[in-house]
């Protein structure tokens, strides 16, 4: 008897669709989203985490969080915020941040710290870099996402294959991005369902 759980039409649909990110083209840190898939099989919502001790309010509007001079792997973070429905919520509020590469926060000022908002068709996307390790943990994005007058949902985002993963007790599975090598970066894809039907 197989132990390979089936998977739902929204997770082959953004499988397919975060394939199609890398593989369209040459240049995958100009690439456009594609756009949200059709889909309506009732997902369960994205799992709430810990905010941990580094958060700051008044984050501020903008999708590169890269710093001149800084270093670190660059990542493209994309995806789409959508309804257990799998509509997109458009104009969804997503606050990003993380540590640098030394594995520190900014907590004076606002360095790989930032928000977007989704457009119509809910998709998202951030530029930054592939956070360091730091004791602990294993190496994670922190996330907030946040439908117009709705409640926020705060989260925390996984690299796949972090040989921190298994020692890390807030880790969860159901919360990897879907991570590819691009040249001297990597696409990041991860969609955030809310709970909303």
């Amino acid at each position: 008897m197989s132990s390979i759980r089936p998977r739902t039409r929204r997770q082959v649909l953004a499988t397919a669709a975060a394939a199609g990110l890398v593989a369209a083209s040459g240049d995958v840190f100009g690439q456009q989203l594609r756009p949200t898939p059709q889909c309506d099989d009732g997902d369960a919502a994205t799992p709430r985490q810990t905010e941990g001790p580094f958060y700051k309010p008044r984050s501020p509007q903008r999708s590169d969080l890269r710093e001149a001079g800084g270093k670190g792997q660059p990542v493209e973070l994309t995806g789409m915020v959508l309804t257990r429905a799998c509509r997109p919520v458009a104009g969804a509020l997503v606050d990003l941040w993380h540590a640098d590469a030394d594995g520190d926060y900014d907590n004076k000022g606002f360095r790989y710290r930032g928000h977007v908002f989704a457009d119509d068709h809910g998709r998202f996307r951030f530029l930054t870099i592939k956070p360091a390790l730091y004791p602990g943990r294993t190496r994670h994005y922190h996330v907030m996402v946040q439908a117009p007058n709705r409640p926020v949902l705060t989260t925390q985002l996984y690299f796949p294959g972090e040989p921190g993963n298994a020692r890390d007790g807030l880790f969860r599975r159901d919360l990897l991005m879907r991570v590819a090598e691009w040249q001297d970066g990597l696409a990041a894809r991860f969609d955030f369902v809310l709970d909303l039907s």
